[in-house]
């Protein structure tokens, strides 16, 4: 074999295997003998083999979630609460120089925030206000994480499990609090209905043809049954009525 050939062949192996593509959501934090020397930037870059090495970043928006975690709240309710957090690598050298595994780390960080900020508020609180509770754990997640390079975008509280008890007296709770609307709600349209036929009563008593009238309408809606029989014991005209006061000479 011809020697320079081979020599050839080599310089062009070496050559190839620097090549590194780096993707526009990726940064690469370049190497040599183990020391930092750049991040490179997206597009095609080639590195010294074996002298140096590289280390690719994601610097998109990177989900984790929270682990389910049994919680005692502050009335002493025993409930399992999960969550997820957004987060965003802002300064790729930060977050590799200055924490190892940043992805476990932020994980349990954001794990001992949720048993934290929920261990110090009632059930109540928590599951009526989950939006400020995610932000309880967020301001507590990014204070952790201000020097890692890392911004943390949003943590947000995913699903409460209650024990089955607790579940049954809330069910029971809520069915309680409905039953008393109703008859608060049923109680003021009584009050209502009261009202309005007091006021047709009075406007009624004051005309003789406007009793009659509504007599006559009474018994056109009994009769439009078919099913029964209408009775006068003695005449209409006998019918007690208020006399008009008679103007005075």
């Amino acid at each position: 074999m011809n020697p320079t050939l081979l020599f050839t062949g080599l310089i062009v192996l070496f050559l190839l295997s620097g090549i590194r593509i780096i993707f526009e959501y990726k940064r690469a934090l370049k190497f040599r003998f183990g020391k930092y020397v750049k991040t490179l930037q997206p597009g095609f870059r080639w590195v010294i083999p074996v002298v140096e090495t590289i280390q690719i970043v994601d610097i998109r928006v990177i989900t984790i979630n929270i682990i389910s975690q049994e919680v005692m709240t502050e009335d002493n309710v025993p409930c399992s609460i999960d969550g997820v957090v957004f987060f965003k690598v802002s300064n790729p050298e930060k977050a590799v120089l200055e924490v190892e595994e940043y992805n476990f780390a932020i994980s349990q960080l954001a794990q001992a925030a949720l048993r934290d900020v929920c261990g110090k508020v009632e059930l109540d609180t928590i599951l009526s206000k989950r939006e400020e509770m995610g932000k309880n754990i967020k301001s507590i997640v990014e204070h952790e994480t201000k020097d890692w390079g890392i911004d943390i975008i949003d943590v947000k509280i995913k699903d409460i499990q209650l024990p089955e008890n607790m579940r049954r007296m809330m069910a029971n709770q809520a069915e309680a609090e409905r039953s008393r609307r109703a008859r608060i709600i049923l109680a003021q349209a009584e009050e209502q209905a009261a009202g309005k036929l007091l006021e047709a009563g009075k406007l009624i008593d004051q005309s003789p043809s406007a009793i009659k009238l509504r007599l006559y309408q009474t018994l056109a809606n009994i009769a439009s049954e078919k099913n029964s029989t209408i009775l006068f014991p003695f005449p209409e005209e006998v019918l007690p009525r208020k006399r008009r006061k008679e103007p005075k000479k």
